[in-house]
């Protein structure tokens, strides 16, 4: 959609879940495939991201949650906690493309390439908040964790310390290999323009600092765990080297009256 005159709209992303393996919509206008980019009914676009996000740029709000709610049966793992990202564009022909001292988005015009861009950046943005609040949650109890071991507690259970293992691991492998914060789009290699766009909105949104954050707090959390296993391993090793020895020294008591009351 081309603007003559200043125009000013929104863009938001909402983190839907794990995976999202839908292909195409029923009564939706597909426009692109890679991402799946759709045309918005009352103006704008959706773009869906198989990582798990859905991001209107320049729709309307109520065609957000019809789509959502459509999507949301071809979610692997949904979230009902829906983290969103949300921004506001500016559409001017005469402008110079930025992001304003307010976070405002501008664009000279909004059409199929600036929309996948805008929303590469706030759908990334929208995982990396979603795993923000998940791995702030674990930290609290990796942290219980780190003040046991400075206490010199004795190891507990392994069930929730196996399960946050398995949390940090599903984070990593879905950062790595599906979202791939730290790389850029494909759409943005051989035009200039978009590259730059995308760079502004990669500052702006930080997108490199929380990656590299996320990823220091991952590394962190499953050292602490892989020590406190650890600890629990060598724990249950030494109780059963204290039964062998509670059995040798029974036998042989056994045998010592077994052998003077003969």
């Amino acid at each position: 959609m081309a603007a003559s005159s200043s125009t000013t709209l929104s863009a938001t992303a909402r983190y839907l879940g794990g995976r999202i393996h839908s292909r195409e919509l029923d009564g939706w206008t597909t426009v692109a495939t890679s991402p799946l980019t759709l045309r918005g009914r009352e103006g704008g676009y959706f773009v869906v991201f198989r990582f798990g996000v859905l991001v209107g740029v320049g729709t309307a709000g109520g065609e957000m949650d019809t789509l959502a709610r459509m999507l949301s049966r071809t979610v692997a793992v949904p979230e009902p906690g829906n983290t969103e990202e949300s921004a506001d564009l500016r559409i001017d022909t005469e402008a110079r493309e930025e992001i304003g001292p307010d976070g405002e988005i501008v664009l000279r015009s909004l059409d199929v390439e600036r929309a996948q861009t805008v929303g590469n950046a706030l759908a990334k943005s929208a995982v990396l908040g979603h795993y923000e609040e998940q791995v702030a949650q674990v930290f609290d109890q990796v942290e219980r964790l780190a003040l046991q071991l400075r206490d010199g507690a004795p190891p507990t259970s392994t069930r929730d310390l196996m399960r946050q293992i398995g949390n940090v691991l599903l984070i990593q492998t879905h950062m790595v290999g599906r979202v791939e914060v730290a790389e850029k789009p494909e759409l943005t290699w051989e035009n200039p323009e978009l590259d730059l766009l995308y760079q502004r909105l990669s500052q702006e949104y930080e997108l490199p600092d929380r990656d590299l954050a996320l990823s220091r707090k991952l590394e962190l959390i499953s050292n602490v765990a892989g020590t406190y296993l650890e600890l629990l391993d060598t724990r249950k090793s030494l109780r059963v080297e204290w039964y062998i020895v509670i059995l040798i020294v029974a036998e042989i008591v056994f045998f010592i009256v077994w052998e003077f009351m003969g």
